[in-house]
């Protein structure tokens, strides 16, 4: 078998590599290890929001997909197949822990007129179409567990409703319940960093002898 050598080169196909590491090849594993890590621990961070947490739990995911490899049959794509078994770890690592703060099991209220709970579950073009990255990113970390399982799950890993209640043995109405809590909180928290950006960009007025408004840089010119 030539997978080992052309791992090393490069040149292996991923299907190439999963057919080597079911063999029990380290060298495909290392392979397929190299290529999906960073996904894999960034899924990981979403979810726990813990650097520490998600180095561990990514180490965890491989060594069960070191495992459990021979049982994936090609019937999805070996990314969905692994991110897959990559949420299970971190479930479970939060379940043993008891780090859900936000019941699953919450039951949806009715509104003030007595009718049935809004569908929460449709898209959202204002976070999706957030254009700093960086700053929704830190925003998810602050959220309670149990929301941000369900944005990252919904909103980032594009799990459907119907997935994410079975994966966390809740109703589908709860899924979309706690994804509206989410994105609600994630609203607030971006509009105040807006407006905290806003306020540190507009330059501070100062009043010269003369009863004159002037900018910070133009009074210090005229002092």
């Amino acid at each position: 078998m030539t997978t080992p050598t052309r791992t090393l080169t490069g040149e292996v196909s991923e299907a190439e590599a999963i057919i080597g590491a079911k063999q029990g090849d380290d060298q495909c594993f290392e392979f397929l290890y190299s290529r999906h890590k960073k996904r894999v621990f960034s899924l990981c961070l979403r979810m726990t929001g813990s650097v520490e947490a998600a180095e561990d739990l990514t180490q965890e995911a491989f060594l069960l997909l070191f495992r459990k490899v021979a049982t994936f049959r090609g019937d999805s794509a070996f990314s969905t197949w692994l991110h897959r078994l990559a949420v299970n770890v971190v479930l479970m690592h939060i379940r043993k822990r008891g780090l859900l703060e936000v019941s699953l099991e919450e039951t949806q209220e009715p509104n003030d007129d007595g009718d049935a709970p809004r569908d929460f579950g449709k898209h959202d073009p204002i976070l999706a179409g957030s254009i700093d990255r960086v700053v929704l990113e830190s925003a998810i970390q602050t959220l309670a567990p149990g929301y941000r399982m369900i944005f990252v799950l919904h909103d980032i890993e594009g799990y459907e409703h119907c997935e994410i209640a079975e994966i966390l043995g809740c109703s589908i109405g709860n899924s979309k319940s706690q994804l509206h809590k989410a994105r609600t909180n994630l609203r607030s928290l971006l509009n105040v960093t807006c407006a905290e950006r806003t306020r540190r960009k507009t330059p501070q007025k100062i009043t010269n002898r003369q009863g004159v408004t002037l900018g910070k840089s133009v009074a210090a010119s005229a002092a």
